[in-house]
């Protein structure tokens, strides 16, 4: 029986948080589905797909879904499985930019987690430890990309931050959480 919990992995760009999730997953012992949000606009997003899914190997079942997360959730979740999201990012990214509702669609994904019966790992981005964006656009979506990932680190039992490629644990279920100051 595998002892892995829902999980949100969290980093940078190219810090080694997807390398990470993948483990976790092939670490479980379960059947591995690969639920992708990314949309190949173009060439390089293509290859850079293409790659990501050499990478994996066989022993993936892929699902590709770039707006209704919570839906593709519900639809693949089952027991004896574990659903890798990779990612987020991306997921708000298409989110955003089809000018869809951020709010509801981050409502939706966060009510649908606790009640999944397997494990999920989401992968996602910090955005908010850099440059503040030039754009308006660009600091919408930092913001909400923020908010986006509190939402979900409150409603996943485990929470690790990936820098360098190792892994920091911010929140493991059962454990203590941080105690605040008086």
């Amino acid at each position: 029986m595998s002892s892995l919990a829902t999980t949100l992995v969290l980093g940078g760009a190219r810090s080694g948080k997807s390398r990470h999730a993948e483990r976790l997953l092939a670490e479980s012992g379960l059947e591995r589905v690969y639920l992708a949000t990314a949309l190949a606009g173009d060439g390089e997003m293509a290859e850079r797909i293409a790659r990501h899914r050499e990478e994996r190997g066989p022993g993936w079942l892929t699902i590709e879904e770039q707006f209704d997360l919570a839906g593709a959730l519900r639809r693949e979740a089952r027991q004896g499985r574990a659903i890798l999201v990779d990612c987020l990012t991306l997921w708000l990214t298409n989110v955003m930019l089809a000018d869809r509702d951020v709010a509801a669609a981050s409502v939706s994904l966060c009510a649908v987690l606790p009640a999944l019966p397997c494990p999920v790992v989401l992968v996602s981005n910090e955005v908010g430890m850099g440059l503040v964006p030039e754009t308006k656009l660009g600091r919408r979506f930092r913001d909400e990309q923020g908010r986006l990932n509190q939402a979900v680190a409150a409603v996943v039992p485990d929470v690790i931050f990936v820098a360098a490629g190792l892994p920091l644990t911010l929140k493991r279920a059962g454990e203590p959480g941080p105690r605040s100051l008086p």
